[in-house]
């Protein structure tokens, strides 16, 4: 499973990638792998205020329905449009083209909460 060494994680297999006070959030390559296919998406609002760990996006696949839980509070400034006719690209690109949302965050230390590409890794080695 593929780890990105300068993003962020959570134990439900989201991502964060923080640049200035903006996130950018996707699934992660073992989520999406997990998912299988995905068929559908549904997106955040934009301006919506989300909290840390509380759903915000829900991904349905061919083998299931899941809920996605954002990584930091704030403020949905920008959400992927292309996934809502291509909700494949998840499949195909979960941390480049795939990403579903970007929030301007509000508690920009909320993120020592979340998991280093090690610390990720380790725990996705101990769900084997």
């Amino acid at each position: 499973m593929e780890v990105l060494d300068h993003y962020l994680y959570t134990k439900e297999h989201e991502w964060v990638s923080i640049e200035d006070s903006i996130a950018t959030i996707g699934i992660t390559d073992f989520a999406q792998s997990a998912l299988g296919d995905v068929t559908f998406i549904e997106l955040p609002e934009v301006g919506a205020e989300v909290e840390q760990f509380e759903q915000f996006a829900s991904i349905e696949s061919v083998k299931a329905a899941s809920d996605i839980y954002c990584p930091l509070s704030g403020t949905i400034v920008e959400v992927n449009t292309k996934l809502e006719e291509n909700p494949e690209l998840i499949n195909k690109s979960c941390y480049h083209k795939g990403w579903i949302a970007k929030v301007e965050m509000s508690s920009p230390d909320e993120h020592s909460k979340l998991m280093t590409a090690e610390e990720y890794q380790n725990y996705l080695e101990s769900l084997q």
